[in-house]
C-alpha cells in the first residue's frame, strides 16, 4: 500500500532523512521507532505531502505519489492524525467531525468513529479546545477515518494520555487493523504499546533506517541500542 525507496528530505541545506526505504502492506500495522530528532516525523509529514522530498520515491497504492500535493493525497486514501493532534479548538466535536466529511465526501455520517469512539458522542457539542488530551486523540482518529483511509498514519498517538484511554486507542487501533483492513503506519515511542500492536518494526538513528523486522523478533539489545535513553 505504501512504498517509499532511498528517500531524502531536507530543511533548507540541512538534510534530514538520508536514503531511507520502508513498506506497509495493506493490513499491516507497521511501528516507526527511535528516538527523538531521529527524523520520524519528517517522514510522515513527507509521506503526507507537506514536506517536498530531495530525492528518492513515495509510492502509494500502485501510484508514484512523490510530487502529489496534500489534498491530492487524502483524497487518494491516505490518512494522518499528526504529533499534537491539530484539531480546531473553537468548533464542536460535531463540527470537527463534519470537516472531514466535507473534506473528501466519502462519507455519509458519523456513525464510524462514534462507534469506534463511543465516549465521544455525550461531547459532540462541546468545543474541541476544552477536551482533554485523550478525548482530544480519540476525535482526531475519529476525524481521519472518516476521509475512508486506505492508509492511516499516526505520529505517537500515545503521547500525554491518560493510562485509560491509551487501552481504549489501542482497543480501536486493533479493530481498525482487523475490521477495515488499513495499512497503518505508527509512530510511538512506548516499546510494550508497539509490540502488542504491531506486525512489523523499522527503528530509525540519524535520519536513516537502521533495523526493520518482524516485531516478535525485536531483541533487547536492539533496543538498549537504538531506543534506550
Amino acid at each position: 500500500m505504501l512504498s517509499i525507496s532511498g528517500l531524502d528530505v531536507a530543511y533548507g541545506q540541512s538534510q534530514v532523512l538520508w536514503g531511507v526505504d520502508l513498506d506497509v502492506k495493506a493490513g499491516e500495522l507497521v511501528c516507526l521507532m527511535g528516538r527523538n530528532g531521529v527524523g520520524k516525523t519528517t517522514l510522515l509529514k513527507t509521506t503526507m505531502g507537506l514536506l517536498p522530498a530531495r530525492g528518492g520515491r513515495v509510492g502509494f497504492d500502485g501510484a508514484d505519489i512523490t510530487t502529489w500535493s496534500p489534498d491530492r493525497r487524502a483524497r487518494a486514501g491516505i490518512g494522518y492524525v499528526p504529533q499534537g493532534r491539530e484539531i480546531f479548538p473553537h468548533l464542536s466535536v460535531e463540527e470537527n467531525l463534519k470537516m472531514a466529511l466535507l473534506g473528501c465526501g466519502r462519507s455519509g455520517s458519523l456513525d464510524e468513529p462514534l462507534a469506534l469512539f463511543p465516549a465521544l458522542k455525550p461531547l459532540l457539542a462541546r468545543k474541541g479546545g476544552v477536551l482533554s488530551g485523550g478525548e482530544q486523540q480519540m476525535l482526531a482518529i475519529g476525524r481521519a477515518l472518516l476521509t475512508k483511509p486506505k492508509l492511516l498514519m499516526l505520529d505517537e498517538p500515545t503521547e500525554g494520555i491518560q493510562p485509560s484511554i491509551i487501552l481504549e486507542i489501542e482497543a480501536a487501533l486493533r479493530r481498525i487493523k482487523a475490521e477495515l483492513k488499513l495499512a497503518v503506519l505508527l509512530v510511538e515511542q512506548y516499546l510494550d504499546f508497539a509490540e502488542r500492536l504491531a506486525d512489523k518494526y523499522v527503528i530509525m538513528a540519524k535520519g536513516a533506517v537502521v533495523a526493520s523486522g518482524a516485531t516478535r523478533d525485536l531483541r533487547p539489545e536492539m533496543v538498549r541500542q537504538h531506543l534506550a535513553v
